[in-house]
């Protein structure tokens, strides 16, 4: 299964901003589509997650007021509007379905994500 394609990150200074793409090519965007990121030596974590057609939104706790999840289904293109950057954001930024309303990926294959930086 073809792989979404992850773009938009980044060095950035502490309190800047980035905005990430994510584009799906070959196939149309899931129902629930989410936003992951994996930090140097941690487990990857759950971000947000946007849902189709309601756009529903929901993050993780540590990005909530910061980060704006959102999706252009014509485009097959979700995003990732990232604001008050911390250190703590720097991590490679992937992509995934969800699995229905939760904060699990759906597929097991990942893409190659985007590198965020964010310098203090």
């Amino acid at each position: 299964q073809e792989q979404p394609v992850e773009s938009g990150g980044g060095l950035v200074q502490v309190g800047g901003s980035l905005r990430l793409s994510c584009v799906a090519s070959g196939r149309t965007l899931s129902s629930y589509m989410g936003w992951f990121r994996q930090a140097p030596g941690k487990e990857r974590e759950f971000v947000a997650a946007i849902s189709w057609p309601a756009r529903s939104t929901y993050y993780a706790d540590s990005v909530k007021g910061r980060f704006t999840i959102a999706r252009d289904n014509a485009m097959n293109t979700m995003y990732l509007q990232m604001n008050s950057l911390k250190p703590e954001d720097t991590a490679v930024y992937y992509c995934n379905a969800v699995r229905g309303n939760t904060n699990y990926a759906l597929h097991d294959a990942w893409g190659q994500g985007t590198q965020v930086t964010v310098s203090s």
